[in-house]
């Protein structure tokens, strides 16, 4: 089982390298926080980030921990849009206090090495319903990230900014070459 992470503030293009990631092969877990607040949002329910985050963070993480447990049974590689350490980051971010259920998590259900983080890119961040940071947030998040990951004992790649191709090639590199995989 190798489990990857590629994280990164909002708006970095972490979906879109997935999107190239599923079609060269690869398997990919999406973001369970984009899905939960769609979900959240249609429910009328006030479990959404910018309401409150604690009660939110509770739900991705039980989210998160079962896409664990589904993906790692796997043969191959599995590629995550973030996660469960992004919980920590975004509770620190927000000066809200992470619960013991939360770290445990997150000690129980590592991931491979290395984490691919995608670095603060204005020329290609967008706000849309699920993504309600400003650049400044995003870019906090970013570093939050970085200190969580690398914290946790994991090595932290940055990702280039450049085409989704030539990141795609990045993480194949940095991944190890995997049989399957289109290239």
């Amino acid at each position: 089982m190798a489990l990857y992470v590629i994280s990164g503030g909002p708006g970095a293009g972490k979906t879109t390298l997935l999107a190239a990631l599923r079609r060269a092969g690869c398997a990919v877990v999406p973001e369970a926080s984009r899905a939960l607040i769609q979900e959240q949002v249609a429910l009328g329910s006030g479990l959404v980030p910018w309401l409150d985050l604690g009660g939110f963070a509770e739900l991705a993480r039980a989210r998160m921990v079962a896409q664990h447990a589904a993906a790692s049974p796997h043969a191959g590689p599995v590629f995550f849009d973030r996660g469960l350490p992004d919980l920590l980051a975004y509770l620190e971010v927000a000066g809200q206090p992470v619960p013991a259920a939360t770290r445990a998590a997150v000690a129980a259900h590592r991931y491979q090495n290395p984490v691919f983080l995608a670095p603060p890119w204005p020329g290609i961040y967008v706000n849309d319903a699920e993504r309600w940071q400003t650049f400044a947030e995003a870019e906090a998040l970013y570093h939050a990230l970085r200190r969580t990951y690398q914290a946790l004992g994991y090595r932290v790649l940055d990702l280039p900014k450049t085409s989704v191709t030539e990141r795609v090639a990045f993480v194949r590199a940095a991944a190890g070459a995997w049989p399957g995989a289109a290239t």
